[in-house]
């Protein structure tokens, strides 16, 4: 198990600080500007709840600070205004340590793994649900990113735990702790209200066959309630912003990633990042593990998939699909796989008579091939982004003092010769030289995207669209636009409107296990009408 767990701690580590300084992934800025926020504003409230977010604001906080405080007592910074003015124009400086927040994490998930898969299916069943999950590519991806999904993981593995625990011994300490640990997720991200259904299920399991657990039942709901609100106790006081913050969330459409209901996504869910992320032999065993965990360990079964199934439920009837909602899933999925794996063992040395010593390891690592290189297509293509290239396109043909218009949060051409842009919805397109060094706030860029899903050129206010119109655009959202102009009419014209009659200079697009991004097309802007 430890070297399943430095396996899972080095494939986290490598390349995590992908894309520094430039910020490829769009919300991990919201969620260290918020933290940075709180500490400015010496509060905290987060002032923002769309997931709500709160822990994950906390430990970055805690993070920021903790950086901070170093740097000025060594001397790095002269004192906290001069650490912030640092962070902003090199943000690598705290979104590193905040990383390895979430790999750290993310480590603690293959460990949570190998303790549930134990007592679901034994010792062997632990050790290969945590060897998948180490290497799972989707999962080492989400590791290095800041986030919530991965600390959700955490809240809701041990939510499971606890209700093992209730199955099996029904104490009040249990109940206690799956409320506790309900609270504390959904304090992280909504959706795991979800995993409730386990306790409950088994609760009502437990009512059924005449022992009186009602009482604590009803503790479990209350302790659920308490734990999130003593854990996020500005979702009551601050209910306006959350309200908003909540509205602004719950779009029905999104470029690139709307869905097309429960069984289109459930589809688009299997077929891609589950069977990217665990091959088709991988995927195959955790659902024949989903089919027998009922059939050969009933109570298990009730304690740990009625969370689950209400959590898939969810997922694949929203309106948007992410690869990201499924992070909670893979944990359980890798279990299952190693369940399936075991039993399929153990039945072949009833069938065969023999021990057939190490099969499951031997069988356990030929799955695990296809699984380390999806993470080695995955690491070299986050190694080698478009964003990244477009950058060094720019350093090598771009005039010294052109100005130009860049979409994404393109920190390393900061320092360039160049006069730099940014659409910023409302504002229209901003110095983004002269934003970082007023150090822009997360309020004011939350107010001026209007409820827009991305900040980029197509939330530009219309009549602030000349603004825009430096002598180079390096676009990244481009083609979303393009490939989905009926539902984004509105959007689609404000690029039509900045490219009519321009020369498309380059387009870097991905590739696919060898280079990752979005498609970058970059423009010479024509001269304004």
């Amino acid at each position: 198990m430890l070297l399943i767990l430095l396996v899972a701690a080095g494939l986290r580590v490598r390349g995590i600080g992908f894309g520094l300084p430039a910020l490829n992934d769009p919300d991990e800025p919201l969620f260290m500007m918020t933290a940075i926020e709180m500490l400015r504003n010496h509060s905290l409230n987060p002032g923002w709840f769309g997931h709500p977010g709160t822990i994950t604001l906390y430990c970055l906080a805690a993070v920021s600070f903790a950086v901070g405080a170093i740097g000025i007592a060594t001397g790095h910074y002269a004192d906290s205004d001069a650490f912030v003015r640092a962070v902003y124009a090199d943000p690598g400086i705290l979104f590193l340590p905040a990383r390895l927040l979430i790999a750290a994490c993310g480590v603690l998930c293959v460990y949570l793994t190998w303790r549930l898969g134990r007592r679901i299916g034994g010792v062997r069943t632990g050790l290969i649900a945590a060897g998948f999950l180490a290497v799972n590519s989707l999962h080492i991806d989400y590791s290095q990113v800041i986030r919530t999904d991965i600390q959700v993981s955490i809240f809701m593995l041990l939510c499971l735990m606890s209700s093992l625990a209730v199955a099996e011994n029904g104490r009040l300490r249990d109940y206690l702790l799956a409320g506790l640990f309900v609270g504390l997720g959904c304090a992280t991200k909504w959706p795991a209200a979800t995993i409730a259904a386990s306790p409950i299920a088994i609760g009502l399991w437990r009512i059924a066959r005449g022992n009186r657990d009602a009482p604590r039942l009803l503790a479990f709901a209350a302790t659920a309630v308490a734990g999130l609100l003593l854990a996020s106790p500005y979702l009551l006081l601050d209910y306006p912003t959350v309200i908003r913050n909540l509205g602004g969330e719950a779009r029905p459409i999104h470029p690139g990633a709307t869905g097309g209901g429960l069984l289109a996504n459930l589809g688009w869910y299997l077929g891609g990042p589950m069977l990217e992320s665990f091959g088709v032999a991988g995927l195959a065993l955790a659902g024949l593990g989903i089919v027998l965990l009922p059939l050969r360990n009933r109570v298990a079964a009730v304690a740990i998939l009625p969370g689950v199934a209400a959590f898939v439920v969810l997922i694949g009837i929203q309106a948007l699909r992410w690869e990201r909602w499924l992070i909670p899933l893979l944990p359980i999925a890798a279990i299952a796989a190693g369940y399936a794996l075991t039993c399929s063992a153990d039945w072949l040395r009833a069938r065969s008579g023999r021990q057939l010593r190490g099969l499951e390891p031997v069988a356990a690592l030929l799955l695990m091939v296809p699984m380390v290189s999806a993470a080695q297509a995955r690491a070299d293509a986050r190694a080698d982004d478009t964003r990244q290239r477009a950058s060094a396109w720019a350093r090598a043909h771009i005039p010294a003092g052109s100005s130009i218009l860049v979409e994404h949060a393109a920190i390393d051409l900061i320092h360039g010769p160049w006069h730099l842009l940014f659409p910023l919805g409302t504002a229209g397109c901003i110095d983004a030289r002269a934003a970082l060094a007023g150090r822009i706030r997360y309020a004011e860029a939350e107010t001026r995207r209007a409820g827009s899903p991305l900040v980029d050129l197509g939330s530009v206010t219309l009549s602030r669209l000349p603004g825009c119109r430096a002598r180079f655009a390096i676009l990244s959202h481009y083609d979303r636009y393009r490939d989905d102009r009926a539902q984004f009419p509105a959007e689609w014209r404000r690029y039509a409107e900045l490219s009519r009659g321009s020369a498309l200079r380059q387009v870097i697009a991905p590739v696919a296990g060898v280079r990752g991004g979005p498609t970058i097309y970059i423009f010479e802007i024509a001269p304004a009408p």
